[in-house]
């Protein structure tokens, strides 16, 4: 699975084991050389993998563990996660008072866009959306660094080096309020968005979509505001 985090999660646990060697995408899958040792037991115990093929390779006198250019390896769009939900911490960070206060494109390792965003596999910065955006010092700082939670995070960005919000927000929350339809422009593309509570703005947009029966996709906040409308399970 590209756009997990799992390269800074493997240079993390190498380095807590002091183990040499490197870590890098491979198309879609991730190749990891050690000069000694094995993470299978430790990466198995943290994420579910399919398969893991092990080989005896030469050594190459390494020092220390690294994070090193990808490949494309096997071309495809199989194996990419789903554009993830803003982490407790992004949201903390935009409600606080540091550089990233306010910005909506805020994300780290853990969360952000994946899916939508992507051009090829492997699931690097260059190959997305973002290759546009170069980092600015202080983001390129916290992307080279192992112990901060955007070591390696291809979405980084903060106002003064990524996407930009045009527009009011007050603004488009009243036009939605009052039945309008809105289609919002983000990094992956388009998204269409009114009320689903109002029934006269969700027969219009069924209208111009000319999609009368097919159930539309409704936003919530999170499980609890899904829970006033629908039963969930606990495999849902």
């Amino acid at each position: 699975m590209q756009g997990v985090g799992f390269r800074p999660f493997v240079h993390a646990l190498a380095v807590e084991l002091g183990l040499s060697g490197w870590v890098r995408n491979e198309g879609g899958s991730v190749l990891i050389h050690l000069e000694q040792g094995s993470l299978s037991e430790r990466l198995r115990a943290t994420f579910l993998i399919d398969a893991i093929d092990e080989m005896v390779v030469p050594a190459e006198g390494i020092k220390g563990f690294h994070i090193i250019d990808s490949t494309p390896g096997v071309p495809g769009l199989s194996g990419i996660a789903p554009d993830l939900a803003s982490c407790p911490e992004c949201r903390a960070e935009v409600a606080g008072l540091g550089r990233r206060h306010g910005y909506p494109f805020t994300s780290c390792a853990h969360c952000g866009p994946r899916f939508s965003i992507i051009d090829s596999l492997p699931f690097d910065r260059p190959r997305t959306a973002m290759a546009e955006f170069p980092l600015c010092p202080e983001c390129a700082a916290e992307y080279e660094n192992p112990s901060d939670r955007r070591h390696h995070a291809q979405t980084i960005a903060c106002p003064d080096c990524g996407p930009r919000l045009l527009g009011d927000i007050d603004e488009a929350v009243a036009l939605i309020r009052d039945g309008g339809i809105l289609a919002i422009k983000g990094i992956g593309g388009f998204h269409l968005a009114c009320d689903a509570g109002n029934p006269e703005a969700v027969a219009e947009l069924r209208r111009r979509k000319r999609r009368p029966r097919k159930p539309l996709a409704m936003m919530a906040r999170d499980l609890e505001q899904v829970r006033g409308y629908v039963d969930v399970s606990e495999e849902e």
